[in-house]
């Protein structure tokens, strides 16, 4: 995985001691709050409901055993003893002190992590496929060119203060599984009619309160030129969009006012002065991010070893294990896992002291020292022998990390909402814990097949309701916490916002609600049929006259 070099460490260095000072100054009451607001949130520090929160960056999702067990020692030390996953990799701690940041932050300087541009209104980090490097149906490794950008956006002068804040994702894999439309900026890897790789570039996607699938600015574009068209976009964005309005102030809104041709017009006039100037990306500075992120040391081995073979055929709850959690790998004789630990009555994202240190362990002894962290919250192994496939399952068995619900119902996606964030307008926690509870049934869930339920206490939409199979929406009347339903969503390379039920629902209706929704779906399925294809195929009205019908 990559490594700082010597001009990162140098830049955290300074960024922590100059932190220090800030933080110093303002706990002497030296700066107000206003002017300490700024320098917070360029080191990821906010103020929630109940305490500050600091939100750390996972650059592509990547994590070392040694920054596992320090994110385990930071959970002890300066928070509550866990921390919080997001929907873009990163990992949020809920409790910790203000003057105690600048600390923490030198703790995470120790193992190469920082929580620089995770918040405010810049480049935000940038995010990938959690296969990246190891899918089978992958073009080329996404990672490298996630790196360019991170070395391209952080402290870029011209982009540390943009109207709104700005999120880039980066899909190297025929499967999307970055989120990639739903992006300020989405970048595909593709290759041309000749077989050249290069970038199809969408902009103008976002959820929150106004919801937009991006659309296309550049069909495509060549390696060389990928900074350059970057940059061409962020600048007619920088120079002309809303800073009157917050709600206003994203791209999408510039892109949907200035209608995609005029947009995209301004972009390619900046891009033809852009184009082949100091931007321009040689082969050796590819070759050199891409050198970052070399294979680890793979062994020559088989696929299916007799060893897997006969565990799968003696064991049945392994063998249904094996078929959720376990996906193919570009190199023989090796699997990737997808690890679930959204067991029913833990807050979906949580992540204890215990299971980061198990983490760290799991990862030292079958995946070369290394995790990735997912969109929906849940952590992958990417380089496991298939030999030790069921060691592993036979650890997670009696560990504090495996749910048996992966890419089920109960492998919720949500936000803290409003039990942290003050931005919140209704609880998500309880609302997932009442759904889990009720649908606690290993074989029920399995009967129920692959469905993506997500969830947020806000239009921020930090649970991304807008793209789940099923999203739930936390909204307030007049004081008091109320439930919007969508269905419909995806996040995938079919992209689709959920269609809004109706009416919303109190908190103790929802999990009723979900309940009849998938009566709908069973009583319609064909065989093999997803639930969001039976969506897609009879539409939302006969999932909404079953639910308003019975509810009067």
């Amino acid at each position: 995985m990559y490594r700082y070099d010597g001009y990162d460490s140098k830049m955290l260095e300074e960024r922590v001691r100059q932190f220090q000072g800030q933080t110093q100054r303002y706990m002497d009451g030296k700066l107000s709050d206003a002017e300490y607001l700024p320098l917070r949130l360029q080191n990821g520090l906010y103020v929630q409901r109940l305490a500050p929160m600091l939100r750390i960056a996972i650059p592509y999702g990547m994590l070392s055993s040694t920054q596992l067990r320090k994110l385990a020692f930071i959970s002890t030390h300066f928070d509550k003893g866990y921390g919080h996953f997001t929907t873009r990799q990163n990992i949020q701690f809920n409790w910790p002190a203000i003057e105690d940041v600048p600390e923490l932050l030198a703790h995470l300087a120790e193992v190469e992590m920082h929580a620089i541009q995770t918040s405010g209104n810049c480049i935000r980090n940038t995010t990938t496929d959690q296969f990246a490097g190891v899918a089978i149906d992958e073009i080329e490794d996404s990672r490298a060119y996630c790196e360019i950008i991170r070395q391209w956006s952080t402290f870029h002068p011209e982009f540390a203060f943009l109207p709104r804040k700005f999120k880039i994702a980066v899909c190297g894999t025929l499967e999307d599984q970055a989120a990639t439309q739903v992006h300020d900026i989405g970048i595909y890897l593709i290759k041309n009619d000749e077989g050249d790789v290069g970038f199809r570039i969408l902009a103008g996607g976002g959820l929150g309160r106004t919801p937009v699938i991006g659309q296309e600015i550049f069909d495509f574009v060549s390696k060389k030129d990928l900074l350059s068209a970057l940059e061409s976009i962020l600048r007619v964005y920088n120079r002309e969009g809303r800073r009157d309005n917050k709600y206003k102030a994203r791209i999408k809104i510039l892109v949907r006012e200035a209608g995609l041709e005029e947009f995209k017009s301004k972009v390619f006039a900046e891009w033809n002065i852009l184009r082949g100037g100091s931007l321009t990306l040689s082969q050796q500075e590819i070759d050199r991010c891409k050198a970052y992120f070399k294979d680890p040391a793979y062994r020559e081995l088989e696929n299916t070893p007799v060893s897997l073979r006969e565990a799968l055929a003696s064991d049945v709850l392994f063998a249904n294990w094996y078929s959720n959690n376990v996906t193919a790998h570009k190199r023989s004789g090796y699997a990737a896992i997808t690890i679930s630990f959204k067991k029913t009555g833990y807050p979906p994202g949580d992540v204890s002291e215990e299971q980061l240190l198990l983490l760290a362990e799991l990862a030292d002894k079958y995946s070369f020292g290394e995790v990735r962290i997912t969109h929906n919250q849940n952590v992958v192994l990417a380089d496991v022998e298939q030999g030790e496939l069921y060691s592993l399952y036979k650890t997670l068995q009696t560990g504090a990390l495996e749910a048996a619900n992966l890419n089920t119902l109960n492998d919720i996606t949500c936000c803290p909402g409003g039990d942290y964030c003050a931005l919140a307008n209704a609880k998500s926690i309880p609302i997932a814990e009442a759904i889990q509870r009720k649908f606690d049934d290993r074989e029920l869930l399995a009967e129920l097949g692959e469905i993506s339920l997500n969830i947020s206490g806000c239009m921020n939409a930090c649970g991304h309701h807008h793209v789940g199979n099923i999203g739930i929406l936390g909204v307030d009347k007049k004081g008091e916490e109320f439930y919007q339903v969508s269905l419909g969503g995806s996040s995938r390379r079919d992209a689709a916002l959920g269609k809004i039920l109706g009416p919303s629902f109190a908190q103790e209706e929802i999990p009723e609600v979900i309940g009849k929704l998938l009566d709908v779906y069973c009583e319609n399925r064909t065989t093999d049929e997803r639930f969001v294809e039976t969506v897609n195929r009879i539409g939302i009205e006969p999932f909404k006259t079953r639910v308003y019908t019975s509810k009067e």
